[in-house]
């Protein structure tokens, strides 16, 4: 069966790994929401699987694609941010760098560099997932646990103070919270947020109002797009993707720490000299947290991130003990996608960049602008467009002051205490 069963595993690490790509590549359409659909389909999938494989091996099988699907996801979130100014949740913050590298003429750069970040950081997780399941396995996850709500205002902590003069810290501590308050109001179920197509998320206009919406209108005054260089010889070393595996073991296992967060704690302690080492720095943390993910699930038998959540249900416990068979087969299905993700990068930013050639960014960046409304719009309706509008206001603070956008990742971070408190 071990050939068989690697086979399968394979086909649909491979299957996960189209879906990833495209939740990746598409503004507003996270990988949670694949997962979700997974979860409805379940039977039909299961019944479609069991045609070719036993039954004892479907759950696996269909919870090796979804977790693909997260992993190459979180490898091409990256260029939306770039391109066209809507950015992923774990994205957020290298959308300036990103950006200001496609206006130098360098955006091939900065895909390359994410690419080589989230390679870096999926490898190194995969490879330090059996010696922390066994760790935590042997009590850690206890003591884990009961630091949580510490760990959260820690990072709160350095966002804040990371920054420069007391003005600048005041600044960082009004922005925090004022970006705090909005993600709260985000969070009340009560907000509506449907769209044409059902419930949407606010969180995708939130976040592309803060960080996506203000250097798009910035850089709408420019006279036109350089010309894309792409140098074959990759940007950045390993050294930022492995500078973030740590933060991503840590958002991988706290609950409500998202990628954003720890990308916001290790910009606070760890100041990278370039564009390109904060960017592969932020793609190693977001990689690492979806395949840690795994981990905590393995230990605790719950889901802390929307896919992990939806393997749960699928697995029922069939991940949980120490080096299951289930949990190493969903490994070798992440070292797959792993590789197919780097791939599938480097071919999207080669195309969406020789596209960028010769247009007018005045029109193209407002045609992004249009296309982030609309997106707003579709998905979640009319308040999802105000709060989109609201958060560009906000957004545009930091850039008139000229100081750091990372204390607008209050809006992720806030509603983590508030609710660890309460």
């Amino acid at each position: 069966m071990g050939t068989d069963v690697l086979l399968l595993v394979s086909l649909m690490s491979m299957a996960g790994a189209l879906m990833g790509a495209v939740t990746g590549l598409v503004p507003g359409i996270h990988v949670n929401t694949l997962a979700a659909l997974m979860l409805v389909s379940y039977p039909s999938v299961s019944s479609f699987v069991s045609g070719f494989a036993e039954p004892e091996t479907v759950p696996i099988l269909v919870s090796a694609c979804i977790v693909s699907a997260s992993v190459v996801h979180s490898f091409l979130d990256f260029i939306p941010s770039v391109f066209i100014g809507a950015p992923d949740p774990d994205e957020a913050l290298t959308m300036l760098p990103g950006h200001r590298l496609l206006m130098e003429g360098r955006g091939m750069e900065a895909v390359r560099a994410a690419a080589v970040g989230s390679a870096v950081g999926s490898f190194s997780a995969v490879i330090l997932s059996v010696p922390v399941q066994y760790i935590m396995l042997k009590g850690a996850a206890a003591i884990m646990d009961d630091l949580t709500l510490a760990v959260v205002v820690f990072v709160s902590a350095v966002v804040i103070f990371s920054a420069k003069g007391f003005r600048g810290r005041l600044l960082a501590a009004v922005l925090f919270a004022a970006s705090g308050i909005m993600g709260l109001v985000c969070a009340i179920p009560e907000m509506p947020s449907s769209g044409i197509f059902g419930e949407g998320t606010l969180l995708f206009p939130l976040l592309t109002g803060l960080f996506g919406v203000p250097p798009l209108l910035a850089s709408a005054r420019s006279g036109s797009f350089p010309e894309q260089r792409d140098r074959p010889k990759s940007p950045v070393g390993p050294l930022p993707g492995l500078k973030g595996v740590l933060t991503g073991c840590i958002a991988g296992w706290f609950p409500g720490i998202t990628a954003t967060a720890g990308a916001a704690l290790s910009a606070g302690v760890s100041r990278e000299d370039s564009p390109e080492n904060f960017i592969s720095l932020v793609a190693s943390i977001g990689t690492v947290t979806s395949v840690f993910s795994l981990v905590t699930l393995s230990v605790t038998g719950s889901g802390r991130s929307g896919t992990s959540a939806v393997v749960k249900e699928i697995m029922q416990g069939g991940l949980e003990g120490f080096c299951s068979g289930g949990f190493m087969l969903i490994l070798v299905a992440v070292c797959l996608a792993s590789a197919l993700g780097y791939a599938m990068t480097i071919a999207a930013g080669r195309g969406i960049s020789k596209l960028t050639m010769g247009l007018d960014p005045r029109k193209t960046n407002m045609g992004a602008l249009i296309l982030i409304s609309s997106l707003a719009l579709i998905m979640t309706g009319t308040c999802g467009l105000a709060v989109l509008a609201t958060a560009a206001l906000l957004g545009l603070v930091p850039q008139s002051e000229g100081s750091g956008r990372i204390p607008l990742t209050g809006c992720l971070i806030v509603p983590v205490i508030i609710g660890a408190l309460f």
